[in-house]
């Protein structure tokens, strides 16, 4: 969805990864996520790297990367089965992203699930609050009583891959609307508009604000959409071709 984002992770070379791995290995966890300790060894990398002005690596960063390396360590893994996201099924999509006996599902809850292989999932990242199509789900947690995810986006690498609240920012992925649906398309509407600009090409939750109807001709839908962007406010006229709908079950 949109052209790629630039990398936004901590800039941590190959050597820094393996000593990384190497402290896992020899440290306690507790002393690994101290602040103390994560501040101490980003001065280390920094030091070593000559890494100035806003391409030094923070402490946090640091403690971010032992957090999300531990989580994945301590769970078996696999890609999530494809699930709409609601209030209802929030806790049923964390149960399924490790494979173990206490979380595997009893044979006749299986037989009424909906054939999920055909959905896919987008994501809204606490970045730029965008959406980006889901690749894979790695693995789950609770945090402050809410089921996160760590998800990795398609056609993106690990140096991407973001921890997301499911029940805020997890769904079903939305759709193109095609030239025939034009008229589906109608005011206060929630969609999903692309947009492109100097620094960003992207997707952003939007509403249609107003609707400028016009004659359809070979190359399709030529009406134009006012949309406010749910982020910023801002707004912007576009065609129906950088829209995409909620899909409907």
């Amino acid at each position: 969805m949109g052209k790629p984002r630039k990398s936004r992770a901590a800039p941590f070379s190959a050597s820094q990864m393996e000593h990384l791995e190497k402290m896992i290995s020899e440290k306690k966890t507790s002393e690994l996520l101290d602040r103390n300790f994560c501040q101490q060894l980003a001065r280390q990398f920094n030091h070593s790297s000559g890494l100035a002005g806003n391409n030094v690596i923070q402490g946090y960063q640091v403690q971010e990367w032992f957090e999300n390396k531990l989580t994945c360590l301590h769970t078996q893994f696999t890609h999530l089965p494809s699930l709409p996201v609601d209030n209802e099924t929030e806790n049923e999509i964390a149960s399924h992203s490790c494979r173990s006996d206490n979380v595997l599902q009893e044979e006749d809850e299986r037989d009424k699930m909906p054939d999920l292989d055909k959905l896919e999932f987008e994501a809204r990242s606490s970045r730029d609050f965008a959406w980006y199509d889901v690749g894979t789900f790695l693995a789950h947690r609770i945090s402050n009583d809410q089921v996160e995810v760590k998800v990795r986006y398609a056609d993106f690498g690990a140096d991407e891959d973001e921890w997301i609240n499911v029940k805020r920012a997890i769904r079903v992925r939305s759709v193109p609307v095609e030239s025939s649906e034009c008229t589906k398309v109608r005011v206060g509407d929630l969609v999903l508009c692309f947009r492109e600009g100097s620094n960003e090409a992207v997707h952003y939750d939007a509403h249609v604000i107003e609707i400028e109807r016009k004659q359809h001709d070979i190359r399709g839908c030529r009406c134009l959409f006012l949309m406010r962007y749910d982020h910023d406010e801002t707004e912007e006229k576009v065609h129906l071709s950088r829209l995409c709908r909620r899909p409907k079950f």
